[in-house]
């Protein structure tokens, strides 16, 4: 197998550990094909003698996102001898297969949280939550020890298995992760997202335009928005996050959220006229 066959014999992994630690698709395709670039330029160029090419690769990939995520956003010095830190530090006992539910769940909603770890804390949780890599080759990535880069990836288990008040999600991160499960056929992050009590509601004028008047339970709202809402955008209304059908460019029907703690408690489709004249776009939480 030559170096095109082997480096794209790995290109799905690559690009598998990229898009989790950078949360972008198309960022990531770029990561991996630096990666390659790199292993050309390694080998032809500098005759490079790379004897395990999938860690190799692993390693260059991981250090470019690396370098993506603190280019992003400056974020406080870490330090060096993490190991030797003064804070003390005393790992959560958990179930192996409970890391491992953990790392399934991150997703949309969660992966807000997630940007908000250091990158460090991001990579070392990604290889060994998501990818399985153990704390020494972590460690090499990182260049650090794997008592430090285990402390990294538990800093950062813990913070998304709970995070902190600083941590969560504003209510235009839930509903736009609602909207996109609902978008993508997600049926478990639907209900995920979902209150245990959560329920649909509608005006007058949303019912005559053909939407449900009420839908009860979890399930049963899950299972209504699963795959729906394609050509949903979404909106403020007023300075509620909400999402809208729209028609010729004016907003046609509203779905008003309830979000309480992180959950959407409610889903009310709104249609009346003077409610669609607050309706404006949005981009996230600005205005757009």
């Amino acid at each position: 197998m030559d170096r095109t066959e082997s480096f794209e014999a790995e290109r799905p992994r690559l690009l598998g550990i990229a898009t989790r630690v950078l949360g972008d698709h198309a960022e990531a395709e770029d990561v991996v094909q630096q990666a390659w670039l790199r292993l050309d330029r390694a080998v032809a160029q500098d005759g490079t003698d790379i004897e395990n090419l999938p860690a190799w690769l692993t390693t260059v990939t991981t250090r470019l996102c690396l370098d993506r995520l603190r280019a992003r956003t400056p974020v406080p010095v870490e330090d060096p001898h993490l190991e030797e830190a003064v804070e003390p530090w005393s790992e959560p006992v958990t179930d192996p297969a409970d890391d491992v539910a953990l790392a399934d769940t991150v997703g949309i909603a969660l992966q807000a949280v997630i940007d908000r770890l250091s990158p460090r804390e991001r990579v070392a949780f990604v290889l060994h939550d998501s990818f399985g890599f153990d704390f020494a080759t972590i460690g090499a990535v990182l260049d650090t020890s794997p008592v430090a880069a285990r402390k990294l990836a538990s800093r950062a288990r813990a913070k998304v298995a709970q995070p902190a008040p600083e941590d969560a999600l504003a209510d235009w991160e839930v509903v736009d992760a609602f909207m996109a499960a609902a978008r993508g056929g997600d049926f478990e992050r639907l209900l995920q997202l979902l209150a245990p009590d959560a329920v649909v509601g509608a005006d007058e004028a949303a019912v005559l335009a053909g939407t449900p008047a009420s839908i009860e339970g979890r399930d049963e709202v899950a299972t209504f928005f699963n795959g729906s809402a394609q050509a949903a955008m979404p909106v403020f209304v007023g300075d509620r996050p909400a999402s809208a059908w729209f028609h010729r460019g004016a907003a046609a029907v509203v779905f008003d959220f309830e979000v309480a703690y992180g959950k959407v408690r409610a889903i009310t489709f709104r249609a009346e006229p003077a409610l669609l004249e607050q309706v404006v776009r949005r981009d996230g939480p600005e205005v757009r």
